[in-house]
């Protein structure tokens, strides 16, 4: 009878995810990995995917329910998946990071994810979280308000999720392999994409172009992901504005913009207010790259079509060609652009919706962040710089990925030989950061935590370095939503920029844009046991090692603890 009325549920969820919203009952999905052929670009291509959809189905939810999603491996490589940016209060074994809280799901293995959604309301998403096979899988988290409680904002019309993603002709896995062997940097996506569609922009993908229809004098909401691999994105509506009113499925100060600009890794919803009347016109929908590292890149754009809808097209009206107004974007290198555009979040801060901003610091860390090099194997000829093989690291350690899941090993007290715990809080070696790189630039090779203890507040000063170039690193911290309380260009100064700090209103994110050639500064409470990655999004920095974990230790009351495994945890 249980197994009955699962299928039942899980059924309609799959069916009609608003309904499941409306329902107040436990999410059921499931999750079938399996391949699907593709046509993009004019060539069909084999890919993975979630019940052979290209983006993945939506996940909806409301703040407080529980979110169960079956997830079946059906293909021939092994599989994970995280669910950015959930918290996971006490379930970080659902979080997904492969060989980090689990082990991968195997062929023909099933993996039960199991988590409850607390204190959190927006926009989130999914994605797998082994190798690069999130070029593929990915798709959206909608995250309701609890029942009851409105918006803090005008009610929308409708809402319409808009998922940036990366579409690449080759395999990505044979990408990143080629990558890592020659030690050079990997190939680059051949397009963009807006929902999985190319758009006009490129050659054979009129037909594959996303299109928005909307009426005029209404309010939508649009629930922005960037789930690109390597790309942090600038987006622009011709012709409109945009309010932003959440940013990581946390409320923010509302304020308008013209042009968006995400981090792999990063949500963000905003209010569109179309116009009062029908104008007459079609509008472009455009992204293309923020760039600000030394390598190549895909240097395209990507489009859709804002459309109208004519108010006398259900009586047979004929449409005529409308004129079709293109927005303006940023440079590719606006870091000017970026850094504002940064500044300008903030927490509501208000009763109803705090910020909960650490007043006093437990533990300050001042973490280094940048390429490096490995040195190139005997008898092999390497691709990176000056013969060698590209690396990357935080505190010039480049993370090396254990072959059994780190929390598991914590759990089970069989650390010895999968990690350390001697994580440097600082840099070894002292430099101008930000000034003429060292001579040397090596990096050492570790699989390093560093260990807190239940409850420590934390300050952490991420420090981009230009040892192979200044670059805008995306820096994603699973297991905590953290607050961003300063940031600025150049060496951080200890003596003076703390004095600089918002400890008001800062915004609070899962993922933030390191500022090229400069720092930023992050405050959170470790309030979560378990391990917790923190990595670059950019995925060929993880690929390289820009990477490490926090290990927090259990607390002393029962909520405080991390539970045993599930029974079907996967084994390597």
């Amino acid at each position: 009878m249980g197994g009955i009325l699962l299928l039942a549920l899980t059924s309609l969820c799959l069916l009609s995810e608003l309904l499941c919203a409306e329902a107040g009952i436990t999410r059921h999905y499931k999750f079938n990995i399996q391949l699907q052929n593709v046509t993009r670009l004019c060539r069909t291509k084999t890919i993975p995917t979630i019940n052979g959809q290209f983006p993945g189905p939506k996940i909806v939810a409301r703040e407080g329910d529980n979110v169960v999603i079956k997830v079946v491996n059906h293909i021939q490589s092994n599989m994970s998946i995280h669910w950015h940016g959930i918290r996971q209060l006490q379930t970080g074994w659902a979080d997904g990071p492969a060989y980090i809280t689990q082990c991968p799901i195997q062929t023909g293995q099933t993996y039960v994810y199991n988590f409850t959604v607390t204190g959190q309301r927006g926009t989130l998403f999914w994605h797998a979280h082994i190798s690069w096979l999130r070029s593929t899988i990915y798709g959206p988290i909608l995250i309701l308000p609890a029942r009851g409680v409105p918006y803090p904002f005008t009610k929308p019309h409708k809402e319409i999720p808009i998922i940036f993603g990366e579409w690449f002709k080759a395999d990505t896995e044979a990408i990143i392999k080629q990558a890592l062997q020659t030690g050079g940097g990997p190939n680059v996506s051949e397009a963009y994409t807006i929902n999985g569609l190319p758009g006009p922009t490129y050659n054979c993908s009129a037909k594959d172009t996303f299109k928005l229809s909307v009426e005029p004098g209404k309010t939508y909401l649009l629930r922005f992901i960037n789930a690109a691999l390597n790309d942090e994105l600038f987006f622009s509506i011709a012709n409109h504005s945009l309010t932003v009113v959440e940013a990581d499925a946390v409320y923010v100060k509302p304020f308008e913009t013209e042009t968006l600009l995400l981090t792999p890794g990063q949500t963000t919803n905003v209010l569109l207010n179309t116009k009062s009347e029908y104008p007459n016109a079609t509008f472009l929908m455009a992204a293309k790259p923020y760039v600000t590292g030394q390598g190549t890149f895909d240097n395209s754009t990507t489009a859709g079509l804002l459309e109208y809808k004519h108010p006398h097209s259900s009586v047979g009206v004929r449409m005529k060609k409308l004129p079709l107004f293109k927005p303006t974007l940023p440079a590719l290198n606006d870091t000017t652009f970026a850094a504002n555009f940064s500044r300008k979040f903030r927490s509501l801060a208000n009763a109803q919706f705090p910020a909960n901003v650490p007043q006093t610091v437990d533990k300050k860390f001042f973490f280094t962040i940048g390429l490096g090099t490995d040195p190139c194997p005997k008898n092999q000829t390497c691709q990176g710089p000056n013969g060698t093989k590209f690396a990357a690291s935080i505190n010039n350690i480049s993370f090396v990925q254990p072959t059994t899941a780190l929390l598991q090993s914590h759990f089970f007290g069989q650390s010895f030989g999968v990690y350390k715990t001697d994580f440097p809080k600082d840099p070894t070696t002292p430099f101008n950061y930000t000034g003429t790189p060292p001579n040397n630039t090596m990096v050492n090779n570790g699989t390093k935590v560093v260990v807190l203890s239940f409850n420590t507040s934390v300050e952490l000063v991420l420090q981009d370095t230009s040892i192979l170039g200044a670059e805008s690193h995306p820096l994603h911290l699973h297991g905590f939503n953290f607050f961003v309380v300063g940031q600025g260009f150049g060496n951080f100064d200890p003596r003076k920029d703390p004095s600089k700090y918002n400890l008001v209103d800062p915004v609070e994110r899962n993922t933030v844009g390191i500022p090229s050639g400069g720092w930023l500064a992050i405050r959170f409470r470790a309030d979560n046991p378990g391990v917790w990655f923190m990595h670059c999004h950019l995925e060929v920095h993880t690929s390289w090692g820009l990477k490490m974990a926090w290990l927090v230790l259990d607390g002393e009351l029962p909520n405080q603890k991390l539970p045993p495994p599930p029974a079907d945890l996967p084994k390597c």
